[in-house]
């Protein structure tokens, strides 16, 4: 026996039940990226922490900053309601996209959390973008 195997691995079954689970609440920052440079979103990007200065300095191309705060019943109806968010923040030691998602739940919006935020992006070797405004990747 390891560490590794010292407690059993799942039953497959359980394990596709796992995961696939995992995969309605996450995406990451490769299948991100893909989306953004095809051109064709299916989703909004929401750059969810910070202050506008932050934001402009370096964001992810196509985000939109809202802060987590923000996210009310009134800011979501300029979306329609079946619209997919992805929620992202500094990286894995900022619960702010936890925070965002769990507000855009709570207000019946699907929503998923971009797992590695800002420092998961950064690490793949992506681009930012900078300014006011969202630009492209």
């Amino acid at each position: 026996m390891s560490l590794v195997s010292d407690f059993p691995a799942a039953a497959s079954s359980d394990a596709n039940r796992h995961f696939g689970g995992k995969l309605a609440f996450e995406t990451d920052c490769d299948d991100v990226a893909t989306v953004l440079r095809d051109g064709q979103p299916d989703f909004v990007l929401l750059h969810v922490v910070g202050t506008p200065e932050a934001y402009a300095k370096r964001h992810i191309p196509g985000a939109i900053h809202l802060p987590h705060r923000e996210i009310t019943e009134e800011r979501m109806a300029d979306w329609p309601k079946g619209t997919l968010f992805v929620v992202y923040c500094a990286g894995p030691h900022c619960n702010g996209a936890d925070k965002a998602a769990f507000k855009l739940s709570g207000l019946g919006r699907p929503v998923k959390l971009m797992i590695g935020g800002i420092t998961g992006w950064e690490d793949e070797g992506f681009p930012f973008a900078s300014g006011d405004q969202p630009g492209h990747l």
